[in-house]
């Protein structure tokens, strides 16, 4: 079988979630026997097109290809706001969009639900994005390393946040909690990946710009299983989310995660991370020292479920699924 995995990852987009998935995904694809795996291809014809983003090049690519035609739906309407400029305009088209593809694979239980009521007529299935719990796991010469890099303390505490700076992802109780406790050293890797047309661009580079030295935005890394491994805990003020990627990848990495109590998190997550409703109860986690050991305790076998291993084989039988129909 024959398998395209389309994904507009050039530039700073290949950082952004979606495009992390899809390259996971296919590096595990790749090893599994009845696949032959090719990435952002033209110029073959394939008995399955997996697209894990709709851009332009994905909707020029989608009116010539060939065979079954698959999208993952990493991106709702819900997680435009606070995220992008104009989404309201951009929202209205996805009911459009979705129904160009012959199948959708939801990556969580609301997600499938927000998609189902846009589209119900469009069939789906559920699996859940994967990482690879190899790369993501405690390293001491990483976290010594990026330390180092970073003019961080051996002996400092580290609270890490990692996505695009907007405020959906909570960028905000971000900077007003490091500035409330200079006692953290507070990171925050990732970038705009929308450049100026993401949501409140300048509001926040100048609220940036006021910060302290506990304060350290690095921006886009390369190796970003690095900062995961320099941290003690995992902070992720996000309001909506269809599943937290890095969420599973901080737990990989033996952190306690500090979460925004909101229902994909609940639901998803349960009792493996620590939730808080406001800028207070995430002080009062943060500074819960026994409660964030347990948390850290059980954090890697909660992520077993999520290994990129498994989930690259539910995808292959699907595909087959799809092919064969």
């Amino acid at each position: 079988m024959k398998v395209n995995i389309f994904v507009e990852d050039f530039r700073f987009l290949k950082y952004i979630g979606c495009a992390t998935a899809a390259r996971t995904l296919q590096s595990h694809l790749a090893h599994l026997p009845g696949l032959e795996i090719s990435r952002n291809s033209y110029r073959d014809v394939f008995d399955l097109t997996h697209y894990h983003t709709f851009g332009p090049w994905a909707m020029y690519h989608l009116k010539f290809t060939d065979g079954v035609k698959v999208l993952t739906a990493h991106s709702t309407p819900r997680l435009n706001e606070g995220n992008v400029a104009f989404s309201k305009r951009i929202n209205r088209i996805y009911p459009k969009i979705y129904r160009k593809f012959d199948h959708i694979i939801t990556i969580s239980d609301p997600c499938h639900r927000e998609t189902d009521q846009m589209v119900p007529e469009v069939k789906k299935t559920q699996i859940p994005n994967g990482i690879d719990r190899d790369y993501f796991s405690p390293n001491a010469g990483k976290r010594r390393e990026f330390r180092e890099e970073h003019g961080i303390d051996p002996d400092r505490t580290v609270v890490l946040s990692v996505g695009q700076q907007t405020p959906r992802k909570g960028i905000y109780d971000f900077l007003k909690l490091a500035g409330r406790h200079p006692e953290y050293t507070w990171v925050w890797v990732g970038g705009f990946p929308y450049g100026t047309l993401s949501k409140d661009y300048t509001k926040i580079q100048m609220q940036k710009s006021r910060c302290h030295d506990n304060v350290i935005f690095t921006g886009l890394v390369d190796d970003i299983s690095r900062p995961y491994c320099a941290a003690d805990v995992f902070f992720m003020p996000s309001h909506a989310e269809t599943f937290g990627l890095v969420i599973v990848e901080a737990l990989a990495s033996g952190l306690p995660v500090v979460a925004r109590d909101i229902y994909e998190f609940r639901e998803i997550f349960g009792d493996s991370v620590l939730l808080f409703n406001d800028r207070m109860g995430a002080e009062n986690l943060l500074g819960d020292d026994d409660l964030l050991k347990a948390c850290a305790r059980s954090a890697r076998a909660s992520t077993e479920k999520y290994d990129i291993t498994l989930i690259a084989r539910m995808h292959q039988q699907l595909y087959r699924e799809l092919v064969e129909q």
